[in-house]
């Protein structure tokens, strides 16, 4: 069931962007790329209306060709049918790749499988100019400077795109730039993980003046709902990252004529591994009289889980940052699972607060700064709406099976380097505490088929498949 949200109601005007008609391209004209007149019939002309939440009420969209990869693993079929994102990571995602639709496809069968009923797409926005500055293995294709090409030659083709007639009737969820303004808090200067990319990028002020933009634009698509990617607990939840990553929130959500209206909320744990929540131990918990955030793997972080931080940095973003005070939360579940025969299925001992923690907590990594193909990872909690208060929807926006990127270095065309974190020989950096990558070798490139993860993916789901 949802609600009306009077304060983000309004008419969209077919047509009314200030940005005019999208303009075709060859791969927009092909056979099967173009929105049909069947779709163009099916669309309502009546005015247009937002939810609350879009996931409230609505089923949500089967990548075919996400799915046909699962389908062809060996049990694959358990899970093929799940809901998955777009990912629209470089300009010719827009009209499509080798193996991979466009988004004129995506969308006309989107309203295929909708069949006139309310359907939630998901799309990732992920094209930053100097993307993920302190990664190397999603590099984009974009120099730090290039925020007029990101502009109109991204933004401007995907929002003329989704503004077309036949989509109006779909709840287009874009899930906004994963790890960009994160890393503007923890890595751009006076910090371990820092790098000369990521200080150039919070100088240049690209991140902020592109996401800005994107959300000011794709916002006018009466039909969108944008989620602003909020990193993880283990990111963000130390009281010195946490309030100064609201307002780096709320400076790219006042950029470049947006405001705090054209969110529709936020998004953790995107394409990461952190568990949903841990049942066998607290933040609050003490042994002989040492609190858990002296233990090696909390740290001293306030949050040891997902859906904790995911409803404290809510609270923030309402009462620090100025957000409407119905904006919700998206949790990547997609791979946070942690079950198998590793899965501890009760507290630690009591005999110190590390004990304590490593025998009780259900994410086995490593280390909670570790993210490339993670070692003995499992699928999480599968796709709904409403798990929780103040959570839209847990969503598997990381595809499972896709790589997070390659494990020795692989020339590519696609902007993309070699992480030595996606290395399972790394031991680490300062962003790890110089631990053991925990990936799994062989990996292809970040984003291609990677049968060995889906299949223990699988294997390790929890709740179990």
């Amino acid at each position: 069931m949802y609600h009306l949200d009077t304060t983000r109601l309004f008419v969209f005007l077919v047509g009314a962007l200030a940005l005019g008609p999208a303009c075709s391209s060859p791969a927009e004209e092909a056979p099967g790329n173009i929105g049909s007149s069947a779709a163009e019939s099916a669309a309502s002309t009546a005015p247009l209306v937002k939810v609350d939440n879009p996931y409230a009420g609505a089923r949500v969209y089967v990548n075919p060709d996400w799915s046909a990869k699962a389908a062809a693993e060996p049990n694959g079929s358990r899970i093929a049918n799940q809901p998955t994102a777009v990912w629209l990571d470089r300009i010719a995602a827009i009209n499509g790749t080798s193996g991979a639709r466009g988004l004129v496809a995506h969308l006309d069968e989107a309203v295929r499988q909708a069949g006139g009923n309310p359907l939630v797409i998901q799309l990732v926005i992920y094209d930053l100019p100097g993307r993920d500055c302190a990664a190397l293995a999603s590099n984009g294709e974009l120099g730090p400077t290039e925020i007029g090409r990101y502009q109109h030659e991204y933004i401007d083709v995907i929002a003329g795109i989704l503004a077309r007639q036949a989509y109006r009737n779909l709840r287009i969820v874009t899930i906004i730039e994963p790890d960009s303004l994160p890393n503007l808090v923890t890595n751009a200067d006076g910090q371990p993980g820092a790098t000369p990319q990521c200080a150039t990028m919070k100088q240049n002020g690209n991140y902020i003046t592109g996401v800005g933009y994107a959300l000011h634009t794709l916002n006018a698509v009466g039909n969108v709902y944008n989620y602003v990617d909020a990193g993880h607990h283990a990111w963000l939840g130390w009281d010195s990252n946490f309030n100064p990553a609201i307002d780096v929130m709320k400076q790219a959500a006042t950029a470049a004529g947006a405001t705090v209206n054209d969110v529709t909320g936020f998004i953790t744990n995107t394409a990461n591994y952190s568990a949903l929540v841990e049942p066998y131990f607290k933040v609050t918990d003490t042994v002989n009289g040492s609190s858990v955030r002296q233990s090696k793997w909390v740290d001293w972080n306030y949050y040891v889980d997902e859906r904790s931080f995911a409803t404290a940095f809510r609270n923030g973003l309402v009462s620090r940052g100025g957000f409407p005070s119905n904006i919700g939360m998206l949790i990547d579940t997609s791979r946070n699972g942690s079950g198998g025969s590793a899965r501890p299925t009760g507290p630690g001992p009591m005999t110190n607060v590390d004990a304590y923690v490593n025998g009780g907590r259900i994410d086995r990594r490593i280390h909670a700064g570790n993210w490339c193909n993670q070692s003995g990872a499992g699928i999480g909690e599968r796709p709904r709406a409403n798990p929780a208060s103040g959570i839209d929807a847990y969503v598997w926006i990381k595809p499972p099976g896709e790589s997070d990127g390659s494990s020795t270095y692989i020339p590519n065309t696609e902007g993309k380097g070699f992480d030595r974190m996606c290395d399972p020989t790394y031991t680490g950096n300062a962003r790890n505490g110089n631990n053991m990558s925990g990936a799994l070798p062989n990996a292809p490139l970040s984003g291609h088929w990677f049968s060995q993860q889906f299949q223990q993916l699988m294997a390790n789901a929890f709740p179990p498949l």
